[in-house]
């Protein structure tokens, strides 16, 4: 299997794929065009990349089968495309959530020691004991988290540490698991918003979540709240938060931006980033030794199991339901040419297949085909298909 690794990977991950007997290609400067004229090129089987772009031109390009996302999110790739080829994408969720934490963290405590400020004033020769000695102090605060995914769930024990309680809000987030986790649910976005000292965002970026945090967010927050993002700059309405900043005294630790530069160096002119008050990183929330060899090592594992098995680990753009309307059920004898069979009646039948599963019996004599259709069967089809010498039984279920 040829391997096209079109992004910054760990030495760690190459050598796993070359181990797993795949044709590794290496070229970590590859974006737009150049990606899309390697692809055509090498014609790899598994494309795998990190914050390198992947439109609809890169996935058309060759007979890629895989696309591999070296990271939690894949909002970088053009996934309806890749669905409409039949590509796989598989994302590597969970491995970075520590080092995201640890940063989140990182930025909360900046804000309240004001640590960047000082450091600038130092280095420029200047000291003010008495202007930086100022600082809220974080224990006994709430702390608010907006999504309590794989990161969300990394900060409830770092809060803790903190003394910090925790009130959060996520889509999936039930009673029964707020209380596991011993932090209190929020009812909706704004109550977190109301209720919290700090608000910390771990939520993906996708139709739902795009400018969630808007205006009446903001509004919400208290005066002179801080504000952690380490999410995805999209998220947020970038205005509306410049101008609780302005008005309100927010301060805000931001590691995602709406607009960042896609390439690792370059010129970069926010205003949210120029504001006093705002502590900006490089949207590095991923970017330990620690994370970067755990999500180099599922990556492989993505693309080992692909290529051992044809299932794909972490794949994210199957359909969650199809059109479906019935289940025909065949018990069958384990022989060739019996599947062949059947599907061969259901097409003339004028029914479309969309899901099929084959299971063997023990002693792999027997079988039970269930495959799910759209459309209508009737006793003629199940005539047409018990009629094969090998089929035991054909049946039918509706699906509600």
């Amino acid at each position: 299997m040829r391997v096209l690794v079109a992004d910054q990977f760990e030495q760690s991950g190459l050598d796993g794929l070359t181990a797993a007997g795949c044709e590794v290609v290496f070229s970590p400067a590859l974006k737009d065009q150049a990606l899309v004229d390697q692809i055509a090129a090498d014609a790899p089987d598994v494309l795998v990349v990190r914050s390198t772009k992947v439109p609809a031109a890169a996935l058309e390009a060759g007979p890629l089968k895989l696309v591999v996302r070296a990271g939690a999110g894949y909002n970088t790739i053009d996934v309806a495309t890749a669905s409409r080829l039949g590509i796989y994408v598989a994302n590597c969720p969970g491995k970075n959530s520590i080092a995201v934490a640890e940063l989140a963290f990182g930025l909360i405590c900046a804000l309240d020691r004001r640590i960047a400020d000082s450091v600038a004033d130092l280095r420029a020769g200047r000291w003010n004991k008495s202007e930086y000695s100022k600082a809220k102090g974080l224990y006994g605060l709430t702390l608010g988290l907006i999504g309590v995914g794989g990161i969300g769930k990394e900060m409830i024990p770092r809060a803790r540490a903190f003394g910090l309680k925790v009130v959060a809000w996520s889509r999936s987030l039930t009673p029964e698991r707020a209380s596991e986790l011993g932090v209190t649910l929020a009812a909706s976005p704004l109550e977190v918003a109301r209720t919290a000292d700090i608000v910390s965002v771990h939520v993906a970026l996708n139709s739902e979540t795009r400018g969630l945090l808007d205006a009446a967010f903001f509004d919400a927050m208290k005066d002179g709240a801080f504000f952690v993002n380490t999410s995805r700059g999209e998220v947020v309405d970038e205005p509306a938060l410049v101008a609780a900043i302005r008005a309100r005294g927010l301060r805000a630790g931001l590691d995602v931006f709406a607009d960042e530069p896609a390439t690792g160096t370059g010129d970069f002119a926010s205003e949210v980033a120029q504001l006093p008050g705002v502590y900006g990183t490089h949207h590095i929330g991923a970017s330990t030794d620690q994370a970067q060899e755990a999500i180099a090592a599922e990556a492989v594992r993505i693309v080992r199991v692909f290529a051992e098995t044809g299932s794909v680990p972490n794949v994210v753009n199957l359909a969650r339901k199809t059109p479906a309307t019935s289940t025909i059920v065949v018990r069958h004898l384990d022989r060739p040419g019996t599947l062949a069979h059947t599907l061969d009646a259901i097409s003339a039948a004028g029914i479309n297949v969309q899901e099929m599963e084959n299971i063997i019996f023990d002693g792999a004599l027997a079988a039970v085909a269930h495959i799910n259709i759209e459309g209508a069967v009737d006793d003629a089809l199940l005539d047409a298909i018990r009629s094969h010498e090998s089929v035991i039984d054909a049946s039918v279920i509706a699906l509600s």
